[in-house]
């Protein structure tokens, strides 16, 4: 089914009955059992940052089990860990795990399309060297505050390559790999070019992110052999802000903003603005798009009650600067606003008041 063309009620109901499935599906003994078996076998954490874009799904490219891979997403995959919440809420996840005794990889990314440049990354108006160059800067920023010595904290910079899907990783002496020219056969050398790429990395960082290399392989292969048109053109219908969208398996049906930059009205106005070019070049329908807002929670009671009330503020917010800066799109805009139990994974609507 192509939900593109569907009328933005029918959107939304399918959107809905997607996270319904996905909880479903996360909270299966069989998934329960995949995720846990994964985890012992690779107890690396691995956290992720990316651009907003929709198509930068890093577990499906990788054919990792849901839940493994933490994301954190924001315009461009632009971040700045002197923001007060971004730096909170690494600085906390890091602290967690490590306290488990494990370590962390962290793939700060980047994005572009070989195939036509503005298929690219709109947030850097399509320049991937602005972006690589951006991501670099971030690794700076997480070894200032994690080290340099790579010991615990592992940052790489990390291409994705929209077309097919595929990873390129940027080793510690500017070699890369990129995953879109390795041959079935490469796959008994990877341990040794992961080496050379990463002589530093600790070498059960090292057998962790060997699966997903792998994972990529096996993606790319399958991408290849399918009509992706319509796919890798921009063609979102939906603004999502806040946490808990890993339910979106589907490429291009959301621009999704992680609620970390203190000016948090640029990505939301830049978001409404592909938005609205979608409508205009017909690439959707014009009968609406949806703003949906999530927060995630960990318990009952006072946690989630907070996260009401954040889910709320950012709906709210977020309807505020898209009736400011684009009042007819406005006029097509139906809010959602929802919290996620992060045990389940379940999508709970909440009252917008």
């Amino acid at each position: 089914m192509d939900i593109h063309t569907k009328t933005i009620d029918e959107r939304i109901g399918w959107l809905l009955d997607l996270a319904r499935r996905h909880s479903a599906s996360f909270c299966s003994p069989e998934s329960y059992l995949a995720r846990e078996r994964y985890l012992a076998e690779h107890p690396t954490d691995i956290v992720v940052l990316k651009c907003m874009d929709g198509r930068i799904n890093i577990p499906i490219a990788t054919n990792t089990p849901t839940g493994i891979l933490t994301p954190i997403r924001n315009l461009g995959g632009m971040f700045n860990l002197g923001w007060p919440h971004l730096g909170e809420v690494l600085s906390n996840h890091v602290h967690d795990v490590v306290t488990q005794g494990r370590r962390v990889l962290t793939l700060i990314t980047y994005h572009f399309s070989k195939g036509d440049k503005h298929r690219g990354c709109a947030g850097f108006c399509f320049d991937t060297e602005a972006a690589i160059a951006h991501t670099y800067s971030i690794k700076r920023q997480v070894e200032h505050v994690f080290g340099r010595g790579h010991g615990t904290v592992y940052p790489i910079v990390c291409g994705f390559e929209t077309d097919d899907d595929s990873l390129i990783l940027h080793g510690e002496q500017g070699d890369v790999l990129d995953v879109a020219t390795l041959k079935p056969e490469d796959a008994d050398t990877l341990g040794l070019r992961l080496e050379a790429l990463f002589p530093d990395m600790p070498n059960q960082v090292r057998q962790d992110l060997l699966p997903l290399i792998l994972g990529n392989m096996a993606h790319v292969a399958e991408v290849r052999g399918a009509t992706r048109t319509l796919d890798i053109e921009h063609r979102e219908w939906m603004i999502c802000l806040g946490r808990g969208f890993d339910f979106m398996h589907t490429p291009n049906i959301a621009l999704i903003i992680g609620p970390y930059s203190p000016d948090l009205a640029d990505p939301i106005r830049k978001a409404a603005g592909i938005i609205e070019a979608n409508m205009r070049a017909g690439r959707t329908p014009d009968d609406g798009f949806l703003l949906l807002a999530s927060v995630p929670y960990a318990e009952i009671g006072v946690d989630r009650a907070r996260a009401e009330l954040k889910s709320r503020f950012l709906s709210q917010f977020a309807a505020e600067v898209i009736r400011a800066e684009y009042p007819q799109l406005a006029d097509k805009m139906l809010m959602h606003t929802a919290v996620l139990n992060w045990r389940s994974r379940a999508l709970e609507e909440i009252s917008a008041e």
